[in-house]
């Protein structure tokens, strides 16, 4: 029944793309939905990924899942003539390539940039997109407010180290290593990161947190909740043992803001950096 329905689906946008002169984008990417707003192109978005959530007025779209379990049939019934989202330097991106191939035989074009976890990568990407839908004007002034945040980014007394704990409950705790856009973002602000001997992200343990000893330790605004506040995580074996725990110097952020790299990447640089250095 499901397969009868997804192919219902795909001859109707088949017709419907035919017919559409104004691109209808989804995107699944929340660095790339700012950027498409921030180019003026926010009322041809017809749908997103759950990571996009900024401006607030995007939150109103339909959501087509998690940019790692897109799936075809939820993006289809929105009519989309593009699918649009980031790849890294390998080529590799979130969408899997079974449904890509069903976007592309319903006459929906895919569209995945390079995404790069640095400013550069960022104005890069800004271009790219830019360039795509013939906005380069408006791309210059995406790129100009980068600088005039970071301008604004002062020269820390020290290196302080920052530890990245993501927290979904107190059962999922995981801090971030190398390669990671929250990595970047610490040393873009002025510091470094706490922990470097591995990639990605892995499990917070008491013995490793003591170990590396942190300065402050930053998380999520929504991390920090779901772990019931500062209360809860002073709690965290390990935590009160660390410089940050017993100063209790917590930093929380935004989200999409903090890992995304997108055109807010200048004000989360400022963000970071003025809460270090209060």
């Amino acid at each position: 029944m499901k397969k009868l329905i997804l192919g219902y689906l795909l001859l109707c946008n088949i017709s419907l793309f035919a017919q559409s002169k104004t691109p209808r984008i989804v995107s699944i990417s929340g660095a790339v939905t700012e950027i498409l707003v921030g180019l003026g192109l926010q009322n041809q978005i017809v749908g997103t990924d759950v990571t996009s959530n900024y401006p607030a007025s995007i939150e109103k779209l339909p959501k087509v899942g998690h940019n790692r379990g897109i799936g075809a049939e939820a993006t289809l019934a929105l009519q989309p003539t593009i699918v649009i989202g980031t790849k890294d330097e390998k080529g590799s991106s979130f969408l899997k390539p079974e449904v890509e191939s069903q976007f592309k035989s319903a006459g929906v074009k895919v569209q995945m940039f390079t995404q790069t976890y640095t400013v550069d990568g960022t104005k890069k990407l800004i271009d790219e997109v830019a360039s795509y839908f013939g906005k380069k004007a408006e791309a210059q002034r995406l790129k100009q407010q980068i600088d005039v945040s970071l301008k604004q980014v002062k020269k820390l007394k020290s290196s302080p180290k920052v530890l990245f704990i993501y927290a979904r409950g107190m059962g999922a705790l995981s801090v971030a290593g190398n390669g990671t856009s929250v990595k970047s973002l610490i040393e873009l602000a002025g510091a470094q990161n706490a922990v470097n001997d591995f990639e990605n992200f892995k499990p917070l343990t008491p013995e490793a947190l003591v170990a590396a000893n942190p300065d402050y330790i930053l998380l999520f605004d929504s991390g920090l909740e779901s772990i019931d506040g500062t209360a809860g995580l002073l709690k965290i074996p390990g935590v009160a043992q660390t410089t940050a725990g017993k100063k209790k110097q917590f930093i929380t952020m935004d989200g999409a803001m903090l890992t995304g790299f997108g055109p807010r990447v200048g004000l989360a640089v400022l963000e970071l950096n003025k809460k270090i250095n209060l």
